[in-house]
């Protein structure tokens, strides 16, 4: 089974009108070129530093803006990954959640993903927990290209968490980000490529890219990594989408020569 994957690599900003004018016109290109999946990056709609505006353009799963880009997946007859939003919680924290959505080719919710590790780095000034609350549920699931797992950003630093969503099928995980400028020089290409290798999966990153405001620069390199760690396509540096062929055959041909989901040996090193 093959499949052609598309990354959008965006600089968004505090501008959600902005950002989302982008993302159709990504759709609209992704459908032209016959892709059957287009990922964005994590809260790509609004990157801004007012805690207040995220509450303002803040969502409900059946609001404005999910059923915007429901609409535009059955319109262009593909699956679209919205990396993140901010999504509105039933209850009066005054947190939101940050949350990864995967609707498929009928404009259906196929998956959706509150991400659960939060990103708190005081010298980088970064304090996500103050903002957004965590969620608990690991989620993959079955979809046309296979079986999908989701994640978000700093969830790649966990790779328990990875493993989890391989045991549960997964083939293909995505990792959409907004990952620092000075982190993602040293830590990104490298843990995604640990992430793939060590499950013998497909790795599927959208990452922000630029300066979106003062103290905050993403690094970029939105790439797709295949089952072998190889990077089958990586984006340059500006906005705009590349993409890339996944094929489950060459997946199981890897785990087939080196089974190594199967040599595990967790009575030993798993905590009780």
């Amino acid at each position: 089974m093959k499949s052609q994957i598309g990354v959008v690599q965006m600089n968004s900003s505090d501008r959600l009108v902005d950002n989302v004018a982008f993302a159709k016109a990504q759709i609209e290109q992704a459908a032209d070129q016959g892709i059957d999946l287009v990922s964005f990056p994590e809260t790509f709609v609004y990157v801004g530093q007012n805690h207040h505006e995220k509450h303002q353009v803040a969502q409900t799963l059946d609001g404005e803006l999910v059923q915007t880009f429901r609409d535009l997946a059955k319109q262009h007859d593909l699956s679209i990954l919205l990396g993140s939003i901010y999504e509105k919680t039933p209850d009066d924290d005054s947190r939101l959640y940050n949350t990864s959505i995967l609707i498929n080719r009928q404009g259906e919710l196929n998956g959706v993903y509150r991400k659960i590790h939060m990103c708190d780095a005081p010298t980088l000034g970064y304090n996500e927990s103050v903002g957004i609350k965590p969620g608990n549920i690991p989620v993959v699931v079955e979809h046309k290209i296979g079986m999908l797992g989701l994640s978000v950003c700093y969830d790649l630093r966990f790779p328990e968490l990875y493993r989890h969503l391989t045991e549960k099928g997964a083939e293909v995980i995505f990792v959409p980000s907004a990952f620092f400028l000075y982190t993602g020089k040293h830590h990104w290409l490298p843990l995604l490529t640990a992430r793939a290798i060590e499950n013998q999966v497909y790795i599927v990153a959208p990452n922000q890219w630029g300066k979106h405001h003062e103290g905050r620069t993403s690094y970029g390199s939105s790439v797709i990594t295949d089952p072998w760690g190889s990077v089958i396509c990586c984006a340059p540096e500006r906005p705009g989408m590349v993409s890339a062929t996944l094929d489950l055959g060459y997946l199981r041909e890897v785990r087939s020569n080196m089974p190594i989901l199967g040599h595990r040996r967790p009575e030993i090193y798993q905590a009780s």
